[in-house]
């Protein structure tokens, strides 16, 4: 009689977890949800998706509104894929396009895609048609050049953005990048560090690296 009763009490307690564990499975999917609604909206009244809000070497930056919102895809006349509008992506290969007169190879993949883990310092980077460098290595970043960003908890594709000004003597490296939210600046600021053994690193651990047409 006692392993009966203690099997209905097993049971019982069982019956509690999975409800807990369903329970819990349904709030996380319900804020993934929302997150993904959410972040497809225009939050910020002053500007209108599409709008002109910044520019570099004549190559403007447009504003996406939510970092998720996506327009339609943005190709050259004879087809070249520039990217998804107006997402990150989009700009640092029209920047590249536009100013450099630069095609990538493999011209699709996410932010974080850019960089590749196999490429060593220095060497070229194949799909992207450009020399890649690791965040902490023998080269400084310079204008022009392309930094990629690891992903995150809230952006598993990464991100990418354009080096648009270094004050070597300050220490200090600007970034021009589209779509990093609808009340995100265009322009963030970075320590350029220099250090004894050769070695330059931008100072925060999003960086990867960058990448720079030969």
């Amino acid at each position: 009689m006692r392993s009966v009763i203690t099997r209905i009490k097993d049971n019982k307690k069982t019956t509690r977890i999975l409800v807990s564990l369903a329970t819990l499975s349904a709030c996380l999917l319900a804020i993934v949800t929302a997150y993904q609604w959410v972040t497809r909206l225009n939050l910020n009244p002053d500007y209108r998706i599409g709008e002109v809000i910044d520019s570099l070497h004549g190559v403007n930056v447009y504003y996406n509104g939510g970092v998720n919102h996506v327009e339609e895809r943005n190709t050259s006349a004879d087809g070249y894929n520039i990217g998804l509008k107006y997402q990150c992506v989009e700009f640092v290969k029209r920047y590249y396009y536009e100013r450099l007169g630069h095609r990538m190879p493999d011209s699709y993949g996410h932010a974080k895609d850019f960089f590749d883990g196999a490429v060593s310092h220095g060497e070229l980077n194949s799909k992207r048609g450009l020399l890649q460098f690791r965040n902490a290595g023998t080269m400084p970043p310079g204008v022009g050049d392309l930094v990629v960003y690891r992903p995150t908890v809230t952006n598993p594709y990464g991100h990418v953005a354009i080096v648009s000004r270094i004050d070597f003597k300050q220490g200090s490296l600007e970034i021009i990048q589209q779509n990093a939210g609808p009340f995100s600046s265009t322009r963030e600021t970075y320590p350029l560090i220099y250090k004894p053994s050769g070695t330059w690193q931008v100072a925060s651990n999003r960086i990867l690296g960058w990448l720079r047409k030969k």
